[in-house]
This record gives C-alpha cells, structure tokens and sequence, in this order.
C-alpha cells in the first residue's frame, strides 16, 4: 500500500469561486479508479503555513503511476494545480513491516 499526501497553501490572490473551482476538481480526483481512501482536509494547526491536506491510497506502484498519468489528474495539475498553489509538500509513504 502507498498513502499519497499532499499539504498545500493556496495562493492568497485566488477568488473565493477560483477556490470552489479547485476544490470542485481536487474532489474528481476520487472518481480515477485506483484511488482509495481518498480525502481532502483543512489543516488547524498554527504550527505550519499549510492550509489543506489531500490524502489517498493506493495498493502499488503501478496503481499510482496510473493515477498520475490519467487524464482528470493531468488536467488538474495543468489548470487548477499550478495556477493556484502556492506553496506544496508531497509525501508518499508505505507501512513498516
């Protein structure tokens, strides 16, 4: 198993419907098949600047890779990702045995 965890800042110039519209496209995310356990979260602690938390599963590698080359997550990455983020951290993890 793979957990994906991306924790991000959004740009604080976006619009308060540029916001809706990216989180409308973070929750198609869900629909790629291979994604599991998928959700997205508001961070409250003041110990970081991050914002939001976006988590999911996968069961391999080749699921993830699949997730990353489908078409709704490329379209996401190319006109709501990089147009609104402004800062990111992204961590893959798998279980200690």
């Amino acid at each position: 198993m793979i957990r994906h965890s991306v924790i991000l800042k959004l740009k604080s110039s976006i619009s308060s419907d540029e916001k809706q519209a990216f989180f409308d496209a973070v929750a198609k995310l869900s629909t790629i098949p291979e994604v599991q356990k998928f959700e997205v979260l508001k961070q409250t602690s003041p110990k970081n600047k991050f914002e939001y938390g976006i988590s999911m599963e996968f069961d391999n590698q080749e699921q993830y890779d699949i997730y990353s080359n489908h078409p709704i997550h490329v379209h996401f990455i190319q006109n709501f990702w990089i147009n609104n983020v402004e800062d990111f951290l992204e961590i893959d993890y798998v279980k200690i045995s």
